[in-house]
């Protein structure tokens, strides 16, 4: 865990409180049910800020994970602060889109939760592949990975595992790791639907020694990704 203390280092000047800062409100475009190619999926007014591709339905054809953003410039804002570049705000939409096997894409899924809107200045955009902490959006192994990263009072980082079955995207995994900031204490915490295994980790950024814990989650039915609302603060278990 020793690697995590030069980021709390090189991290430990920035701002805990932002300027007032009120950006527009976010509106949601309907998503396209159908189109020949990914670009047909993307609003007018919005672009195709991120799209990978892989089997997800398990019929050999490739399927796409799409990341949506708005294009309003109203909803970038300028943070009125030395060496700070100007602030996003405009909202995501996160779809799935299934290959047909006459051409072209049928809609899956569409999700305006599960990647919410960073109206906070200081606090992290959870897909910033420059952050402090990485975002990512994979296919891999046929399931749909989202991984959302956050920095502000702590810092770390949510990796979502999600299989079509069903008919829907089911929860089947879940990994957290979370560092205090102020204290360096360390948690990791790792979930198998599957098998309802529960491992929960802790210790400190400064040393490799941890304290492991297991237990087992109730029966119950699978979430749905669509269940789950924001992915930042949805909590599985109970801290």
């Amino acid at each position: 865990m020793g690697r995590w203390g030069a980021i709390l280092l090189l991290c430990a000047c920035v701002p805990a409180a932002a300027n007032e800062l009120e950006p527009p409100p976010a509106t949601y475009p309907k998503v396209a049910v159908r189109a020949e190619t990914l670009d047909g999926f993307v609003p007018t007014g919005w672009r195709l800020e991120k799209s990978v591709t892989g089997d997800l339905n398990g019929d050999g054809r490739p399927d796409a994970v799409l990341i949506l953003r708005d294009s309003d410039r109203n909803k970038i804002l300028d943070r009125n602060l030395p060496n700070t570049s100007p602030f996003d705000t405009n909202p995501r939409i996160l779809a799935v889109v299934f290959a047909d096997d006459k051409g072209g894409y049928a809609l899956a899924l569409e999700n305006h939760t599960f990647i919410e809107r960073t109206t906070d200045p200081f606090q992290q955009d959870p897909l910033d592949p420059n952050g402090v902490q990485e975002g990512e959006v994979a296919i891999k192994n046929g399931t749909l990975r989202m991984t959302l990263a956050y920095f502000s009072g702590n810092m770390g980082r949510m990796t979502y595992t999600f299989r079509f079955q069903n008919k829907r995207f089911e929860l089947i995994g879940y990994d957290r790791v979370d560092v205090e900031r102020n204290s360096g204490v360390m948690s990791d915490l790792s979930i198998n639907y599957s098998t309802r295994q529960v491992v929960r980790k802790k210790g400190h950024i400064s040393d490799d020694g941890e304290k492991v814990t297991r237990s087992k989650l109730p029966n119950k039915a699978m979430l749905t990704l669509q269940q789950i609302g924001d992915g930042l603060a949805f909590r599985p278990v109970p801290e």
